[in-house]
């Protein structure tokens, strides 16, 4: 008995053998591939043979670099301002253009604030590739929790022995199973600045007081709106996943938590809850890796724009990988969001570990 538990269980190894094949083959290869030409200057279709560039592609992606900025002052020592009552500084290339700076040389501004009388301005060597790290990280900070959430509100609001709920969970599932493509062309026009269903539903229910908003054309609103399109998308299939958890809890625990006199959110808090930690894990890291591959709704959408408001790793990589040709560039983005992924979904297996 001890010896047949020492060997290894080859039909478990046989019912194993086709998923690691496919892993390794689309996902563990891949990766080596995609670091190795990130070390390189490998474009799609170039005559010049690939040359070993190093860590020259992630220092131009990850450049960073904080610079002050005095203000310019006249004869007499004072502060030199403007017609708007702005100070004036000196411009921003007399740094990076210059021969006595040459770290700084080929960055551009990123954003800036002020600091007394100087300016503080963060620079960067790729401002483009920096906004798509931000808006994705702001992407995953705001979907998750509320997208996990929503789906759970939903999974317990049809986890009840009613009359006509499989109707309710089929409607709350039917976005999932519609082209993302198709769901975003119809959202586009929902959003659409001069006649969109938004616009005009606003309009009408405040008696025409509301002026239309271009969603997908206003740096302000293209990215809150396509947060809200991605949620309501894909809420339906994580409601199936709370769903599925909520019934695996044994009735006889609610049974015992009423005639204990529990109230709905003891209930909820000292039954539902604990009973769910472990789907709550999966829909956190489901939902988590989805909203790091945004890519779909941006490109059908908005197309990164407007003024790189809406622009992701994903479509980045993409974008440089095929739309620029630039391979290697393509491959170096990839590889960050491996790592980037990576870390993040390792923390939240350590927060959510068993203690």
């Amino acid at each position: 008995m001890a010896s047949s538990l020492k060997n290894p269980d080859r039909t478990g190894w046989a019912f194993a053998l086709p998923g690691t094949v496919l892993i390794l083959t689309f996902i563990v290869i891949p990766f080596f591939f995609a670091f190795a030409l990130s070390m390189t200057n490998q474009r799609l279709i170039s005559p010049n043979p690939t040359e070993y560039v190093g860590l020259k592609n992630y220092r131009d992606l990850l450049g960073l670099a904080v610079v002050t900025l005095e203000p310019e002052r006249d004869d007499s020592g004072a502060v030199v301002i403007d017609d708007d009552g702005e100070i004036v500084y000196p411009r921003l290339r007399t740094i990076t253009r210059s021969d006595d700076y040459p770290q700084y040389r080929g960055m551009r501004e990123w954003f800036r604030w002020q600091s007394g009388e100087d300016a503080r301005i963060v620079i960067a060597s790729d401002v483009v590739f920096m906004k798509a790290l931000v808006n994705t990280l702001l992407f995953v900070l705001v979907v998750a929790p509320v997208q996990g959430g929503l789906a759970l509100v939903l999974a317990l609001l049809i986890n009840q022995r009613l009359r006509g709920i499989n109707i309710f969970r089929t409607i709350y599932f039917m976005p999932v199973v519609v082209s993302i493509v198709v769901v975003s062309l119809l959202w586009r026009f929902i959003y659409d600045g001069s006649d969109g269903l938004l616009n005009n539903v606003l309009s009408w229910i405040t008696f025409g007081a509301f002026q239309p908003v271009d969603w997908l054309g206003n740096t302000e609103t293209a990215l809150g709106a396509i947060m809200a399109m991605s949620i309501w998308q894909a809420v339906g299939f994580h409601m199936v996943i709370w769903l599925s958890g909520l019934q695996t809890i044994s009735p006889t625990l609610y049974e015992a938590a009423a005639i204990e006199g529990a109230s709905k959110w003891q209930t909820f808090r000292y039954v539902t809850w604990p009973g769910l930690r472990h789907t709550a894990v999966l829909v956190l890291i489901v939902i988590t890796m989805q909203a790091f591959a945004l890519f779909a709704q941006i490109d059908v959408m908005t197309s990164g724009g407007p003024l790189d408001s809406t622009q992701t790793v994903v479509f980045q990589a993409v974008e440089r990988g095929y739309g620029k040709q630039d391979i290697s560039g393509g491959s170096t983005i990839s590889v960050i969001l491996f790592v980037i992924v990576l870390t993040i979904s390792l923390i939240q297996r350590y927060l959510t570990r068993e203690k």
